[in-house]
């Protein structure tokens, strides 16, 4: 048994990728995708046609909904290889906006019932704000599922549960990059590798409080920079991958066994913890890591989105 199969005893592998040609060599359950990992694979000729159809049927119609239907074709395309759920990106300008992502992720689940996709396979993602979130508990209410992305702290995990959205992504690989800049040439890789990874540590953190306290938004672990992050975290929920790093996995007979037990986590004496909007706001201004990163996080995909939508205005 290699090191993938193993992995896929204990916790739901996810695919981190646009590039669906891939897909069904790793077998993975669900598929996620972000403005970064679409502009990837669009540029690559094998999907230049799926912006050129886009285009062709839809570039009379407003810009904002060509990129919908852009990202919506590639999720049905992912839905045709993954049995499980796709997840979709709102538009990251809108992250502060509940209204606004409310109403783009209602457009999104249209366009992808149209397609024949029922609700049940797709995850809005959004940007773990405090408005991503608010808007994410209305959009559950409505029987709209969602994925909350760019999650850096263990406040966002909270105020997350507090909605009980269906589905959190706690990014490890750039917690770690922040704390390995921060420590400069004083940071040692190996001491600060596995268990003791920064963003391994975080997931753990929330994993336990989630499963202490009995919240059923499920924990997928992203963002990850070497398998030793991935094998630190075995036995969450679920472990969204990108290609290279589930073909590393695929090529290993490592051993590999359960490290997160959600029965041993219930037995955990841990204090409950709740957040109103201040509350929020304050926690999240106190951990400068979670702050700078989701800011960057943000900028970053809005700088996509941006080419993404060049791309769609192309002649």
């Amino acid at each position: 048994m290699n090191q993938l199969e193993a992995l896929k005893q204990f916790t739901t592998v996810v695919a981190d990728t646009g590039d669906f040609l891939q897909l069904a060599q790793f077998q993975p359950q669900d598929a996620t995708t972000n403005p970064s990992l679409i502009l990837k694979s669009v540029q690559k000729a094998d999907y230049a046609p799926l912006l050129r159809d886009t285009l062709k049927q839809h570039g009379h119609r407003p810009l904002d909904e060509r990129m919908d239907r852009l990202l919506v074709r590639f999720g049905c395309e992912i839905l045709s290889v993954v049995p499980g759920r796709v997840s979709t990106e709102i538009d990251a300008r809108l992250s502060f906006d509940t209204e606004a992502t409310v109403q783009r992720a209602q457009r999104l689940m249209a366009l992808y019932q149209a397609e024949g996709i029922s609700r049940e396979r797709v995850l809005i993602k959004i940007a773990s704000t405090w408005e991503g979130i608010q808007a994410a508990a209305r959009l559950e209410a409505m029987g709209i599922h969602t994925n909350l992305t760019l999650l850096f702290s263990f406040c966002q995990a909270v105020a997350c549960g507090q909605a009980r959205v269906q589905l959190i992504s706690p990014f490890v690989g750039r917690i770690h990059d922040w704390y390995k800049a921060r420590a400069g040439a004083s940071w040692n890789e190996a001491e600060q590798g596995g268990a003791n990874d920064p963003g391994v540590r975080s997931v753990r953190r929330i994993f336990e409080h989630y499963k202490r306290f009995d919240i059923p938004t499920e924990i997928m672990g992203a963002s990850f920079r070497n398998v030793g992050q991935i094998v630190a975290l075995a036995g969450c929920d679920l472990l969204t991958i990108s290609p290279d790093l589930l073909a590393q996995l695929a090529a290993s007979d490592a051993p590999l066994q359960r490290t997160l037990d959600a029965e041993a986590a219930r037995q955990m004496d841990l204090p409950p913890v709740e957040y109103d909007e201040s509350g929020f706001r304050l926690a999240l201004n106190d951990d400068a890591m979670a702050t700078e990163k989701l800011a960057e996080g943000i900028r970053a995909f809005c700088a996509d989105t941006l080419k993404l939508e060049a791309l769609l205005q192309a002649p």
